[in-house]
């Protein structure tokens, strides 16, 4: 609890106001024009019902502040919004109430935010030290207010822990679905990884057995070299099938068909513009599910769209980018982890990914691929 006590009241408070989202920086506009009009209201409200002495600049600036604060962090408005009470109180001598019209549209939203953003033992902990203030304010004025005024309060935190309880849950759930499925996704990869590291382990086991036919005169040691090499490359096989069993699933067949390459894109867009080039196979894999499942998200998720597919050789790596327009309405489906499988993919090759919405209500996926770390 006391943890809890110097987390509320002292410590820096790093919990985000808003995340990442298009549309942040209108968000965070649109709060400081809030609080900028509220500081002018309850200034001009205080310059009109109190005799002018020149303190009209420090309200202002404590409702000013408060929503500036909210930008960065919760905690750190309350505080200051909370502490705003008492000194309103103290110049603010003609308002009958604990809070003014005004002043509840100042710090009530100070207030739900901390409890949409913040665990329970904190919005407790604020609960109960709102409701000190607001009796300390309430003593330098009127009791009368101060139930009234304390249960709406409390109940729109309770309201706001509500609401971002159940927000923070979703979360927790996505975030463990995007765990499981990142986990599938290195499943499949090591699963079809397999094929093409086996038919590299099979040519060296080939060449070894075939070199005493192929290169006349060798020594003695170096025959044994060949075949020792050979066995050693037969039994590398072999542990990679018993690895296979375990990451296949009890009821999933093996997959005996050979894995596709970079030739095999243009069987799945024909319009593709594919770099002629030889890249190392576990690229060209990568390089084919990135594009298959970028098609098949625009396929389900702006059916009708024009979808372009570029693969080329940029600096030493394999960029693939696929791009799609505006289509009609999603037809929904899919497990919605299709970016969390594309990314794995690419971590394997210490690659980069970006995806993301275009201006004309499309999408684009834009991969990177380096041909070295494969």
């Amino acid at each position: 609890m006391i943890r809890t006590f110097l987390q509320v009241v002292l410590l820096p408070d790093r919990t985000r106001v808003f995340g990442d989202f298009r549309f942040r920086r209108y968000a965070q506009a649109a709060v400081l024009l809030y609080g900028l009009i509220l500081a002018i209201g309850v200034s001009a409200g205080y310059v009109q019902d109190e005799e002018p002495d020149g303190w009209w600049p420090v309200l202002f600036g404590i409702v000013a502040g408060t929503y500036g604060l909210m930008l960065s962090s919760a905690l750190n408005a309350w505080r200051l919004a909370t502490a705003g009470l008492v000194v309103m109180r103290v110049l603010y001598t003609s308002e009958p109430g604990v809070l003014g019209s005004w002043q509840w549209c100042w710090y009530l939203p100070a207030l739900v935010v901390v409890g949409l953003l913040h665990s329970g033992r904190v919005v407790v902990l604020v609960a109960l030290l709102t409701t000190g203030v607001l009796y300390l304010v309430a003593a330098m004025g009127n009791m009368d207010y101060f139930p009234t005024t304390a249960a709406i309060l409390l109940l729109f935190l309770l309201l706001g822990y509500a609401f971002g309880s159940r927000g923070r849950a979703e979360r927790r759930f996505r975030d463990e679905q995007d765990a499981k499925a990142a986990l599938v996704e290195r499943a499949r990869i090591a699963r079809e990884m397999h094929d093409v590291v086996a038919h590299h382990m099979s040519m060296v086991a080939v060449r070894c057995e075939t070199a005493p036919y192929r290169i006349a005169g060798l020594p003695e040691a170096g025959l044994r070299e060949f075949a020792e090499l050979g066995d050693a490359a037969r039994a590398a096989i072999v542990d990679m099938q018993g690895l296979l069993g375990v990451l296949r699933a009890a009821d999933q067949r093996a997959d005996r068909a050979p894995q596709p390459g970079l030739a095999d894109i243009r069987a799945l867009a024909p319009q593709a513009s594919v770099a002629e080039a030889e890249v190392p196979s576990a690229v060209g894999l990568t390089a084919y599910r990135i594009v298959q499942e970028a098609l098949t998200n625009a396929g389900r998720h702006a059916p009708g769209s024009s979808v372009s597919v570029v693969v080329s050789l940029v600096d030493g790596a394999l960029e693939v980018f696929v791009r799609n327009s505006a289509g009609g309405p999603s037809s929904g489906g899919g497990g919605g982890h299709g970016l969390v499988g594309m990314r794995e993919r690419v971590a394997v090759h210490g690659g980069s990914l970006d995806a993301s919405s275009t201006e004309d209500g499309g999408f684009a996926v834009r991969a990177r691929i380096p041909l070295g770390e494969s």
